[in-house]
């Protein structure tokens, strides 16, 4: 592993490059299958309790609205954030590697910057929503129909497609001439720019700078909804009204909190205290944490959503034994009779 790191110092340029080499979670064998087992608990974590929540909202009426139309989008969007960069990273550990290849750097790094983008721009939306139903409730069916919401969530996922296919253009039009190893356990801008050559990576920040004022556009935006949402709640006269009121923010508030807090941190900390290995456990905090811990978020708080998936999940399990015992009454009994050979 250290020679293949060795040879990846190396100068050469980008056309050359056939392929990357990640940053390995652990050494020795014993730690890269404990890696292995953890990221594919967080994994299947993610998927049941993301897959439950858009399976419950798909299939109960009584959740066909904007607020948890908005949600599906979400757990549609973890998903595909957490399957683009845990699957490769428990493969590599499993078999013992750290090569990804070019176009598959490429693919993944589009993949990231195309869900992680659309989720906060859908963040963004969700703020909106909730400050249309607290501060403006007589006009919420108005602001926000069924057909606004869909102009909306395609919005949301449009701007990600075309943010991540500009910066993955971007990106890999420059010339690399500074090796081929990444500092990071998948591919990710910032640890691309440091294999380009000296000055052709300008443009690329000048990039960057366009895409981190809007997303403090999208960050004020939400800030400024939420200030507005708590001076309305707090002139809500009944204590029950503001725990309603509360229930149906807290839980967007928390994650958007968890989503901004843990990207904020990754890439804006002071370079003073930056190190290869603090790097590989906040892109952890921000990449793998939030798609696996929101569905928990959403449902612990959420009592409409927590009725709804437990009927579910009640039905299912009825449906399964009225399955089985109506199998087992079609079966033929013994009765100790010969039966006829065929």
């Amino acid at each position: 592993m250290t020679v293949l790191h060795a040879q990846g110092k190396q100068m050469f340029n980008s056309s050359s490059i056939t392929q990357f080499l990640l940053l390995a979670f652990a050494d020795t064998r014993e730690l890269q299958l404990l890696h292995f087992w953890l990221f594919l608990g967080i994994y299947l974590a993610a998927l049941l309790g993301n897959g439950l929540i858009i399976t419950t909202i798909a299939c109960d009426h009584h959740l066909h609205t904007p607020m948890y139309f908005f949600l599906l989008n979400l757990s549609l969007l973890d998903l595909g954030c957490i399957s683009t960069t845990v699957p490769k990273a428990m493969a590599n550990s499993l078999w013992d590697t750290t090569a990804i290849s070019y176009l598959g750097c490429a693919a993944q790094l589009f993949l990231f910057l195309f869900f992680i983008s659309a989720e906060y721009f859908l963040l963004t939306i969700m703020a909106y929503d909730r400050y249309v139903a607290i501060c403006k409730p007589l006009h919420y069916g108005t602001l926000l129909g069924s057909r606004a919401c869909v102009h909306m969530a395609a919005a949301a996922w449009g701007t990600g497609f075309l943010t991540a296919l500009l910066h993955t253009a971007n990106t890999f039009s420059l010339p690399l001439c500074q090796g081929n190893v990444l500092d990071q356990f998948f591919c990710e801008i910032p640890h691309i720019l440091k294999l380009s050559c000296s000055h052709s990576y300008l443009r690329a920040v000048g990039l960057l700078v366009v895409g981190a004022c809007l997303a403090f556009g999208c960050f004020v935006f939400i800030v400024v909804s939420y200030v507005q949402i708590f001076r309305a709640v707090l002139t809500i006269p009944s204590e029950q009204g503001r725990h309603k009121a509360f229930s149906t923010c807290l839980p967007h508030l928390a994650v958007a909190s968890l989503f901004v807090s843990t990207g904020i941190f990754a890439y804006l900390k002071p370079i003073s205290i930056s190190s290869p290995s603090l790097d590989l456990v906040v892109s952890v905090l921000y990449s793998v944490v939030p798609p696996a811990v929101n569905p928990l978020i959403y449902s612990m708080r959420n009592q409409e959503l927590k009725d709804a998936l437990r009927e579910m999940v009640t039905g299912c399990y009825s449906e399964a034994i009225n399955f089985l015992f109506s199998t087992a009454k079609q079966l033929p009994c013994n009765s100790g009779q010969a039966q006829p050979a065929f």
